[in-house]
């Protein structure tokens, strides 16, 4: 009966290794998963706020080409008048 409660305990010692084992490799696994998510997250973090700054470039030149819009159109319909005269004049 000893011998028994040896072997069992011995079996139950090898079982309670392996699966420390196993946890411990689990666990430099997602570790290592997580760094790397980390990473990935910092980097998407840095190039959408790249993004952002050149959107933001973008619509303040969108804002300010709306301003101008209106003498840019102006200035060619009177540019535009002029030729039409001057091509009136010659006939």
């Amino acid at each position: 009966m000893a011998m028994n409660m040896e072997a069992e305990i011995r079996e139950l010692k090898r079982r309670v290794g392996e699966l420390e084992g196993s946890f411990g490799f689990l666990t430099q696994q997602i570790k290592g998963v997580h760094r790397d998510l980390l990473a990935f997250q910092a980097k998407t973090e840095q190039q959408l706020d790249k993004i952002d700054g050149r959107l933001d470039r973008v619509d303040g030149g969108l804002k300010r080409l709306r301003d101008d819009m209106p003498g840019i159109v102006g200035g060619a319909m009177r540019e535009a008048n002029r030729e039409r005269r001057k091509s009136r004049k010659s006939e």
